[in-house]
Protein backbone atom coordinates (compact mmCIF):
# COMPACT_ATOMS: atom_id res chain seq x y z
CA UNK A 1 0.00 0.00 0.00
CA UNK A 2 2.81 2.35 0.89
CA UNK A 3 4.50 1.55 -2.41
CA UNK A 4 1.29 2.31 -4.30
CA UNK A 5 0.94 5.65 -2.52
CA UNK A 6 4.55 6.47 -3.30
CA UNK A 7 4.03 5.77 -7.00
CA UNK A 8 0.80 7.75 -7.12
CA UNK A 9 2.43 10.72 -5.41
CA UNK A 10 4.41 11.44 -8.58
CA UNK A 11 2.20 9.78 -11.21
CA UNK A 12 -0.94 11.73 -10.29
CA UNK A 13 0.61 15.23 -10.70
CA UNK A 14 1.97 14.21 -14.11
CA UNK A 15 -1.43 12.94 -15.25
CA UNK A 16 -3.17 16.09 -13.98
CA UNK A 17 -0.56 18.29 -15.65
CA UNK A 18 -0.97 16.50 -18.99
CA UNK A 19 -4.77 16.73 -18.75
CA UNK A 20 -4.59 20.47 -18.05
CA UNK A 21 -2.17 20.97 -20.94
CA UNK A 22 -4.54 19.15 -23.30
CA UNK A 23 -7.52 21.20 -22.12
CA UNK A 24 -5.60 24.47 -22.54
CA UNK A 25 -4.42 23.43 -25.99
CA UNK A 26 -7.92 22.40 -27.02
CA UNK A 27 -9.79 25.50 -25.86
CA UNK A 28 -7.40 28.41 -25.28
CA UNK A 29 -4.26 28.40 -27.40
CA UNK A 30 -1.85 26.40 -29.51
CA UNK A 31 1.70 26.95 -30.71
CA UNK A 32 2.23 27.47 -34.45
CA UNK A 33 5.38 27.32 -36.56
CA UNK A 34 5.46 29.74 -39.48
CA UNK A 35 6.20 27.84 -42.68
CA UNK A 36 7.62 29.93 -45.52
CA UNK A 37 8.26 33.60 -46.21
CA UNK A 38 4.74 34.85 -46.95
CA UNK A 39 4.52 36.91 -43.73
CA UNK A 40 7.89 38.65 -43.95
CA UNK A 41 9.12 41.01 -42.65
CA UNK A 42 6.85 40.59 -39.63
CA UNK A 43 7.16 36.81 -39.23
CA UNK A 44 10.06 34.70 -40.45
CA UNK A 45 10.22 31.13 -41.73
CA UNK A 46 10.26 28.63 -38.82
CA UNK A 47 9.40 31.33 -36.26
CA UNK A 48 7.09 30.10 -33.49
CA UNK A 49 4.06 32.07 -32.37
CA UNK A 50 1.00 31.50 -30.21
CA UNK A 51 -2.51 31.27 -31.65
CA UNK A 52 -5.28 32.25 -29.22
CA UNK A 53 -8.40 30.22 -29.96
CA UNK A 54 -10.83 32.29 -27.91
CA UNK A 55 -9.99 35.58 -29.65
CA UNK A 56 -12.17 36.55 -32.60
CA UNK A 57 -10.44 37.77 -35.80
CA UNK A 58 -10.67 41.47 -36.64
CA UNK A 59 -9.60 43.43 -39.68
CA UNK A 60 -5.82 43.41 -39.55
CA UNK A 61 -5.55 40.36 -37.28
CA UNK A 62 -2.92 37.78 -38.13
CA UNK A 63 -4.65 34.41 -38.05
CA UNK A 64 -3.87 30.73 -38.41
CA UNK A 65 -6.29 28.41 -40.19
CA UNK A 66 -6.51 24.93 -41.69
CA UNK A 67 -5.54 25.20 -45.37
CA UNK A 68 -6.91 21.86 -46.55
CA UNK A 69 -10.24 22.49 -48.25
CA UNK A 70 -9.38 26.19 -48.70
CA UNK A 71 -6.35 26.04 -50.97
CA UNK A 72 -7.22 23.43 -53.64
CA UNK A 73 -3.53 22.61 -54.08
CA UNK A 74 -3.04 21.75 -50.41
CA UNK A 75 -3.33 17.97 -49.93
CA UNK A 76 -2.02 17.73 -46.36
CA UNK A 77 -5.09 17.60 -44.08
CA UNK A 78 -3.35 19.12 -41.05
CA UNK A 79 -1.55 21.90 -42.95
CA UNK A 80 -2.05 25.39 -41.52
CA UNK A 81 -1.46 28.81 -43.05
CA UNK A 82 -0.63 32.07 -41.27
CA UNK A 83 -2.06 35.17 -43.01
CA UNK A 84 -3.54 38.60 -42.23
CA UNK A 85 -7.28 39.33 -42.33
CA UNK A 86 -7.99 42.02 -44.91
CA UNK A 87 -11.73 41.60 -45.44
CA UNK A 88 -14.28 40.74 -42.75
CA UNK A 89 -17.72 39.28 -43.58
CA UNK A 90 -19.67 41.86 -45.57
CA UNK A 91 -16.62 43.98 -46.45
CA UNK A 92 -15.83 45.15 -49.97
CA UNK A 93 -12.17 44.96 -51.02
CA UNK A 94 -10.45 46.78 -53.86
CA UNK A 95 -6.78 47.05 -54.87
CA UNK A 96 -5.90 49.70 -57.41
CA UNK A 97 -2.72 51.52 -58.44
CA UNK A 98 -0.82 50.10 -55.51
CA UNK A 99 -3.42 51.05 -52.90
CA UNK A 100 -5.78 48.86 -50.86
CA UNK A 101 -9.34 49.94 -50.08
CA UNK A 102 -11.77 48.23 -47.71
CA UNK A 103 -15.35 49.52 -47.77
CA UNK A 104 -14.07 52.46 -49.80
CA UNK A 105 -11.54 53.44 -47.10
CA UNK A 106 -7.84 53.59 -47.92
CA UNK A 107 -5.94 51.12 -45.72
CA UNK A 108 -2.52 52.46 -44.68
CA UNK A 109 -1.05 48.97 -44.20
CA UNK A 110 1.47 50.26 -41.66
CA UNK A 111 2.41 46.64 -40.95
CA UNK A 112 4.17 46.48 -44.31
CA UNK A 113 7.79 47.59 -44.38
CA UNK A 114 7.73 49.96 -47.34
CA UNK A 115 5.77 51.18 -50.34
CA UNK A 116 7.43 48.61 -52.62
CA UNK A 117 5.96 45.80 -50.57
CA UNK A 118 2.49 47.37 -50.74
CA UNK A 119 2.51 47.71 -54.51
CA UNK A 120 3.95 44.38 -55.66
CA UNK A 121 2.58 40.90 -55.99
CA UNK A 122 -0.94 41.69 -57.20
CA UNK A 123 -0.86 38.46 -59.27
CA UNK A 124 -2.57 39.92 -62.30
CA UNK A 125 -1.72 40.16 -66.00
CA UNK A 126 0.31 43.24 -66.95
CA UNK A 127 -2.72 44.96 -68.48
CA UNK A 128 -4.50 45.07 -65.08
CA UNK A 129 -3.96 48.03 -62.75
CA UNK A 130 -5.72 46.40 -59.81
CA UNK A 131 -8.39 43.99 -58.65
CA UNK A 132 -11.63 43.52 -56.78
CA UNK A 133 -12.95 40.36 -55.18
CA UNK A 134 -15.22 39.86 -58.18
CA UNK A 135 -12.39 40.22 -60.72
CA UNK A 136 -10.14 37.82 -58.76
CA UNK A 137 -13.00 35.33 -58.57
CA UNK A 138 -13.50 35.53 -62.33
CA UNK A 139 -9.77 35.35 -63.07
CA UNK A 140 -8.92 32.50 -60.68
CA UNK A 141 -12.17 30.54 -60.62
CA UNK A 142 -12.46 30.31 -56.83
CA UNK A 143 -13.90 26.98 -55.70
CA UNK A 144 -14.84 27.32 -52.02
CA UNK A 145 -17.17 30.33 -52.18
CA UNK A 146 -17.63 32.63 -55.18
CA UNK A 147 -17.61 36.38 -54.61
CA UNK A 148 -20.82 38.33 -55.22
CA UNK A 149 -21.08 42.09 -55.41
CA UNK A 150 -17.40 42.43 -54.44
CA UNK A 151 -18.31 41.45 -50.86
CA UNK A 152 -16.81 38.93 -48.47
CA UNK A 153 -19.62 36.39 -47.82
CA UNK A 154 -21.14 35.93 -44.38
CA UNK A 155 -19.12 33.44 -42.34
CA UNK A 156 -15.95 33.94 -44.41
CA UNK A 157 -12.76 36.03 -44.35
CA UNK A 158 -10.46 37.38 -47.06
CA UNK A 159 -6.77 37.05 -46.14
CA UNK A 160 -3.44 38.11 -47.61
CA UNK A 161 0.17 37.48 -46.69
CA UNK A 162 2.31 40.48 -45.76
CA UNK A 163 4.95 39.54 -48.34
CA UNK A 164 2.58 40.12 -51.26
CA UNK A 165 5.00 39.16 -54.05
CA UNK A 166 5.44 35.58 -52.80
CA UNK A 167 2.34 34.87 -50.71
CA UNK A 168 -0.09 32.10 -51.67
CA UNK A 169 -3.26 33.67 -50.30
CA UNK A 170 -6.85 34.70 -50.92
CA UNK A 171 -6.02 36.24 -54.29
CA UNK A 172 -5.42 32.73 -55.59
CA UNK A 173 -8.09 30.61 -53.87
CA UNK A 174 -10.66 32.97 -52.36
CA UNK A 175 -12.15 33.09 -48.87
CA UNK A 176 -11.44 31.29 -45.59
CA UNK A 177 -14.53 29.81 -43.86
CA UNK A 178 -14.96 30.63 -40.20
CA UNK A 179 -15.01 26.88 -39.52
CA UNK A 180 -11.39 26.62 -40.70
CA UNK A 181 -10.08 29.30 -38.34
CA UNK A 182 -7.87 28.07 -35.50
CA UNK A 183 -7.01 31.32 -33.74
CA UNK A 184 -5.53 34.80 -33.72
CA UNK A 185 -1.74 34.91 -33.71
CA UNK A 186 0.18 36.71 -30.97
CA UNK A 187 3.93 37.21 -31.09
CA UNK A 188 6.17 37.29 -28.03
CA UNK A 189 7.28 40.74 -26.84
CA UNK A 190 10.91 39.97 -27.65
CA UNK A 191 10.18 39.02 -31.24
CA UNK A 192 11.22 41.51 -33.91
CA UNK A 193 8.30 43.64 -35.22
CA UNK A 194 5.91 42.02 -32.72
CA UNK A 195 3.81 45.20 -32.65
CA UNK A 196 2.80 44.60 -36.27
CA UNK A 197 1.43 41.20 -35.29
CA UNK A 198 -0.24 42.01 -31.98
CA UNK A 199 -1.71 45.43 -32.73
CA UNK A 200 -5.10 45.83 -34.32
CA UNK A 201 -4.72 47.54 -37.70
CA UNK A 202 -7.89 49.32 -38.90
Amino acid sequence: MEKFKSIMSWVLPIVIGLALALIIRQFWFTMVRVDGTSMQPNLQNNERVMALKAVKPKAGSVVVFYAHGVDPDQTEKNAVYVKRVIGMPGDTVKYTKGKLYVNGKLIKQSYLKNNYQQTTGSYLPSNYSGWTLDSLNKLQGWKVKPAKGNKVPKGYYFVLGDHRSVSNDGRYWGFVPKSKMIGVVKAWSWQNRHQYINSYQP
